[in-house]
């Protein structure tokens, strides 16, 4: 597969970083790592297995979506055989035969840009957080409007849009599939299993955190593509607006009229039931739907959070930070 290149990011994930390395050096030649100040072993881990290595130069922020496009840009400029490239987080290890099976996948659809498969957890059942990110990432196969973090790209399509857009802290490979789609680009998710994912979330510190990081993305895709035709993530920032700010306000609103307007607030339980039930019989086990459901209706309040320091940060004219939960 001399036609396919692989860029790597990552910051302090040790033995998942050379653990996600070897996976893609067993199935191609070309792979750069792009590292963004890690304190740890990571740069020498790279080193040590023969992956080029990109040192991000930190006095300018940091995004994700830089330190990929700074792989992509060097990939294209030193490897100009390269036909697709497969995007991967530091903390994850790309399956046996998926890239056989996303290449053939692109190679016999030339108007689709990106193709996307199946990423799990690694371990799901060591805490409630991951199981949460297990049951995300099982998202619906076949036509699909974006792509998370690991995808096999046509660098074609990629540079069709110019890349990734550097100012995003989160959120970036919906937006750019946005842009994709937008050109008369598709996107696949094929049935096939694409990598294991190391989220190592054990605090409810850190599901809030990436929760928030989530609000802030739908807020500043919202701020850029909302007047599109598809109003893009409008109906994601509504919804969090609904649940975290405006109802709320309008039972706190009511209840100086009289107290008993607070049983109103019965309507978070109630819809967790809802949700509950709806889940069940999907998962056919209570114990993951109840807490998908719960999360689904309380990530509401630290994705507020997100969403409305996007839009202070943009009145103040304050450059936004990157949002990480580990």
């Amino acid at each position: 597969m001399k036609n396919i290149g692989a860029v790597v990011i990552g910051r302090n994930e040790g033995e998942r970083l050379k653990i996600c390395l070897e996976s893609l050096r067993k199935q191609i030649h070309c792979v750069v790592y792009v590292d963004s100040g890690s304190i740890d072993s990571s740069v020498e881990i790279a080193k040590s297995i023969g992956v080029h290595v990109i040192n991000l130069d930190l006095r300018i922020p940091f995004t994700a979506a830089r330190a990929r496009n700074e792989g992509a840009l060097y990939i294209q400029n030193h490897h100009s055989q390269i036909e697709f490239m497969q995007f991967v987080d530091g903390d994850c290890e790309v399956q046996s035969g998926w890239l056989s099976k996303a290449l053939d996948f692109l190679e016999s659809s030339d108007d689709y840009a990106v193709a996307c498969g199946r990423r799990r957890e690694r371990y799901p059942n060591s805490s409630v957080f991951n199981q949460l990110c297990d049951i995300e990432w099982n998202t619906p196969i076949g036509e699909a409007l974006a792509c998370g973090g690991d995808a096999l790209i046509r660098v074609k399509a990629f540079e069709h849009v110019n890349g990734y857009n550097e100012s995003l802290i989160a959120g970036e490979e919906p937006e750019m599939c946005f842009r994709m789609r937008e050109q008369g680009w598709r996107i696949m998710r094929l049935d096939a299993e694409m990598t294991l994912h190391d989220a190592a979330m054990t605090k409810i510190s850190q599901w809030w955190k990436r929760h928030k990081r989530a609000g802030h993305a739908f807020a500043e895709s919202y701020d850029l593509h909302g007047q599109s035709a598809e109003q893009f993530r409008k109906s994601d920032c509504m919804r969090i607006l609904f649940w975290a700010a405006g109802l709320p306000l309008i039972i706190a609103f009511l209840c100086f009229f009289h107290l008993m307007f607070a049983c109103l607030l019965l309507v978070y339980p109630f819809q967790i039931i809802r949700l509950t039930l709806k889940y069940f019989r999907q998962f056919r086990q209570l114990r993951p739907s109840f807490f998908y459901a719960l999360s689904n209706v309380a990530s509401k309040f630290p994705q507020g959070g997100g969403l409305f320091s996007f839009y202070i940060n943009k009145f103040r004219g304050k450059t936004n930070t990157i949002i990480e939960y580990k």
